[in-house]
């Protein structure tokens, strides 16, 4: 009998395979004490375990430059930077030397500490900063006890799907995508770094699903569907069907992508839809491009800054936008300023300790108090716009006031690049996103500041239902097809269309044909949406017809509920769209 367990989406993708658990956890330590002529030599085999992780680290660290680029590899850069950190070597040196531990205790000791202060003085979903001190941790203590690394995968066949309490970037990087089929774990945020390494190597994933790792064992048959954020562990007869026709289906078009991405993306019936891509790191740029991305949509730059025990400067930020405004020379490029706060803590912050940090201090709010922070990166991406359509996006904004002050920001940093003799482009443009109630029911107003709206369906679901997208325990009731959601969704498309100003979709609502359906419906024409999920997308856009959505739309916005809603679009939907995805995760009987 097949079990599923629902989770979070954090890599698109459906993959079967076999579970290979991966037990990445603090090995256990005995409490003992060495004789005090042994205590040196205690000091030296700490030191000797510390130049190995950080020899296997820069390692990966190259391997990783080598594959995704320097960018990208700046990810293991806090984890070689603690090796060498004096509040963890002299802290575990003062521990062997003034009670006699052995290395292995004294390190543990000093690990437990600092954990213990992070997560009293920062906020405790430090998720990012915890995760790599407890990678570091492990690497040290298997060294100092003689372990073997549990990551030996060599005598494993492919197709493995590797299940974990959590993981880390540094286990990403040593995973080969032709042997490890997909990854599912209990805890992690789509946004965690390791997140990022697999979307960038197109492996599937989906997080946050409580105590998978414990229901599971070594060879059960799991599929992984990172598109619904779903696990079926066992599958039956009908699971395997619904998975062999989306596989068969998502290999037909990954066969064809690039004939895919060389058609105009235009509905049936000759409307012209913009297909842009969400991108994490800059590397992601040229797969964009061959999967058929008219543009970037949606460009978030947190990850030049999470994990960062310091700022980034402006040379460094400038090279990132620079090289994905040239791969998409011609197209819109949008680059969203630091989203930070809720689950992205960068270390050099020192956020503070916050109850609810996604209804807290985050995003525009951080920036517009962190003007050291936000000025670089506004003078990085004003200089990015020599080089081609770049477009700047303001993340959680409420009021019109956190625009203006951003706008007058602008306008200083601008000031700064003349007086420098710093080329830029005037001509940009500033938009905001529609991520909560108060900016869509707001969107009227905003309008008025803005020169685009682009609607984050994650934050607007989750804010709308007061429903938190990273409690896996609530998975089933963070739905985008909520009767408030899609009236909102159509208020803002009108408010945009009566002011003349472009509005698009970026949250992972638009790379569902459910939900790319009721956008076009609502006259919402430019989509943003995963990389890997284009070509699908415009398969199905190039299958619709305008006046089929927007009748759909009429019946799904006098619907009372979710389920009317999603059944009023499936009806209006042509045949050939599939719509498994949906009765798999909602448990809606669409179709005979």
């Amino acid at each position: 009998m097949s079990t599923t367990i629902d989770g979070f989406p954090a890599s698109g993708g459906v993959a079967w395979g076999r579970v290979r658990r991966i037990p990445w956890g603090v090995p256990v330590v005995a409490h003992e004490v060495v004789d005090g002529s042994q205590v040196e030599d205690e000091v030296a085999r700490f030191g000797a375990a510390r130049d190995s992780a950080k020899s296997r680290l820069c390692d990966l660290k190259r391997r990783t430059e080598e594959r995704l680029g320097p960018v990208e590899a700046r990810i293991f850069d806090p984890q070689i930077l603690m090796l060498d950190d004096d509040t963890v070597v002299r802290g575990t040196e003062q521990y062997i030397r003034e009670t006699r531990l052995t290395a292995a205790r004294a390190f543990e000791w000093r690990m437990l500490e600092l954990k213990a202060q992070w997560t009293r003085t920062a906020n405790p979903m430090v998720l990012d900063r915890l995760n790599d001190l407890e990678d570091l941790q492990v690497r040290v203590l298997r060294t100092l006890l003689g372990q073997s690394d549990p990551l030996d995968l060599s005598t494993s066949s492919g197709d493995l799907v590797i299940v974990a309490s959590n993981l880390t970037p540094s286990l990403i990087a040593q995973f080969d995508p032709d042997q490890v089929a997909a990854l599912a774990t209990d805890q992690g945020t789509r946004t965690s770094h390791w997140a990022i390494l697999a979307r960038s190597q197109g492996i599937p994933a989906v997080v946050g699903l409580g105590d998978a790792s414990k229901r599971v064992t070594d060879d059960q048959e799991i599929i992984v569907d990172g598109h619904i954020g779903r696990v079926v562990l066992d599958p039956d007869d009908r699971d395997r069907r619904v998975f062999e026709e989306r596989r068969s289906r998502i290999r037909t078009l990954e066969a064809e992508v690039e004939d895919v991405a060389r058609l105009e993306s235009v509905t049936a019936d000759g409307q012209p839809v913009a297909l842009r891509a969400n991108l994490d790191l800059p590397v992601e740029a040229a797969n964009a491009r061959r999967h058929g991305a008219s543009g970037i949509g949606l460009f978030r730059t947190e990850f030049l800054v999470v994990g960062r025990n310091s700022m980034p400067g402006e040379e460094e930020q400038f090279e990132a936008y620079r090289r994905v405004a040239e791969a998409f020379k011609g197209d819109a490029v949008y680059i969203r300023l630091f989203d930070l706060g809720g689950d992205k803590f960068p270390a050099f912050l020192h956020l503070p300790r916050q109850e609810n940090p996604f209804l807290g201090w985050r995003a525009v709010r951080v920036l517009l108090d962190e003007p050291e922070l936000f000025r670089v990166q506004l003078r990085a991406i004003l200089r990015a716009t020599v080089y081609g359509d770049v477009r700047i996006l303001v993340p959680l904004v409420n009021d019109v006031d956190e625009v203006q002050r951003v706008r007058a920001m602008l306008e200083e940093e601008e000031d700064g690049l003349r007086r420098d003799g710093i080329r830029f482009n005037r001509g940009y443009k500033l938009g905001v996103m529609i991520e909560t109630p108060a900016a869509a029911l707001d969107a009227a107003e905003l309008a008025r500041y803005a020169d685009f709206f682009s609607i984050g369906t994650n934050d607007l679901v989750q804010y709308t239902l007061a429903v938190d997208r990273t409690n896996a325990r609530l998975a089933r009731l963070f739905n985008p097809f909520h009767p408030s959601v899609v009236r909102q969704l159509h208020s803002v498309s009108r408010v945009a269309r009566a002011a003349g100003i472009e509005v698009s979709v970026c949250g992972e609502v638009a790379a569902t044909s459910l939900g790319a359906f009721l956008c076009l419906g609502l006259d919402i024409t430019a989509l943003s949406v995963a990389w890997p999920a284009l070509p699908e997308l415009k398969k199905v856009v190039r299958d619709i017809r305008m006046e089929d959505a927007r009748a759909a739309a009429r019946r799904a916005l006098a619907a009372a509920n979710a389920r009317e809603v999603m059944e009023a679009l499936a009806e209006g939907l042509p045949d050939t769209v599939d719509l498994s995805a949906y009765v798999g995760r909602w448990n809606l009987s669409l179709r005979s």
